[in-house]
């Protein structure tokens, strides 16, 4: 299966028996499925249907939704009320004949309320209003289909940036692992130079406890474990990337354990060395989760 973005646009256009109409679907990151609708008055009834069918497509994004509809036929703007045009130029005839007035002129005459009158597009029957909205609303899978074309070809950029990434953890876990300070002749001169500041802080310490100190030190700069899991949770990822399908928020949860495991290399570290591939690993794990936001 593709892996989605929960980013795209779609814009259908479609024209029947005069009728004009244009859907718009925009959308963007979202915890869930947020469908916000934008209809022409007496698209009301059909907003649960628009609903069921968006969420059977999609299961999270912020939508934002709109439906305008026209006449698709060429209408004059205005008409010329020529029977109020015919009595205002007789009366200006007599005014002027009657010295009380001058020649108007044409915008003079054609300012007057009245003489333009913008034209009304004609009321649908109810049958023809009802062919409309079947019209329309027929077209909206279409429109949901342009939106998930839109949202699968982000998806396949996320997805490659995505493996770029986890690729990068990979390599800075096998760097960690053959880090020099995690060599056992390095862990076991770093252990005997912090036994002996043990000993010249606390001479009389017992040899139980000494043990315990010692134990702690070593576990402490032990590592293995996390890189152990930082490889399995890589794996569970690029495989989650090859199966697709809405794998957001379980990449989500992976990128979270990716966040733990870098910042306890980085608390255990014996070295500048180890600490500074820690940070690097901290670094292209937050821009993995960044990215992770932008997945269905």
């Amino acid at each position: 299966m593709p892996v989605a973005s929960m980013t795209g646009f779609a814009r259908i256009e479609g024209e029947a028996d005069g009728t004009a109409f244009v859907w718009e679907i925009r959308s963007v990151n979202g915890k869930g499925l947020d469908l916000r609708l934008r209809l022409p008055p007496g698209y009301e009834a059909a907003e649960t249907e628009l609903r069921k069918l968006a969420g059977a497509r999609l299961s999270r994004g912020n939508l934002q939704v709109s439906l305008s509809i026209r006449r698709s036929e060429t209408l004059p703007s205005f008409a010329v009320n020529e029977v109020m045009l015919a009595d205002v130029l007789a009366l200006s005839d007599r005014l002027i004949a009657a010295g009380h007035a001058v020649t108007p002129t044409a915008d003079g005459i054609l300012a007057l309320k009245g003489i333009i009158e913008p034209v009304q597009e004609a009321a649908l029957s109810p049958d023809a209003e009802a062919s409309r909205r079947t019209i329309a609303l027929a077209a909206f899978p279409q429109a949901l289909d342009a939106l998930e074309a839109s949202r699968w070809t982000e998806g396949a950029a996320l997805r490659t940036v995505l493996g770029d990434r986890l690729a990068e953890i990979g390599a800075l876990a096998n760097r960690a692992e053959h880090e020099p300070s995690r060599r056992p002749d390095a862990i076991r001169a770093s252990l005997a130079t912090q036994l002996a500041e043990l000993m010249d802080a606390a001479p009389r310490l017992d040899e139980a406890r000494l043990h315990q100190e010692v134990a702690l030190l070593a576990t402490k700069v032990d590592i293995r474990e996390e890189l152990d899991r930082l490889r399995t949770h890589v794996a569970a990822a690029e495989k989650l990337l090859v199966d697709g399908g809405p794998i957001g928020r379980r990449l989500d949860f992976l990128s979270q354990e990716f966040n733990r495991e870098s910042n306890t290399i980085c608390s255990k570290s014996n070295s500048a060395d180890l600490t500074a591939i820690g940070l690097d690993l901290k670094v292209v794990v937050d821009q993995f989760r960044e990215q992770v936001q932008n997945i269905e």
